[in-house]
């Protein structure tokens, strides 16, 4: 299980300290990420993937208007 503690002062962040997530797959820093919609009769599918290995990090879905 994951523990989770409440930080009770405000940190500064410098930009030096901010690190972006690592693709899986290339293991280079993502800094971008591509999405490509796939439409289809029961909604909205994105897929979304790596800008330097062009694998895939995920899939999302939009439910139709009607779907609820």
């Amino acid at each position: 299980m994951i523990k989770l503690e409440e930080q009770a002062e405000e940190m500064t962040v410098r930009a030096s300290e901010v690190k972006n997530p690592i693709c899986p797959y290339c293991s280079t820093e993502i800094k971008k990420i591509y999405m490509r919609e796939i439409k289809s009769f029961l909604g909205r599918r994105y897929l979304y993937y790596c800008s330097d290995c062009l694998k895939v990090l995920g899939f999302s879905h939009r439910k139709g208007f009607f779907m609820g």
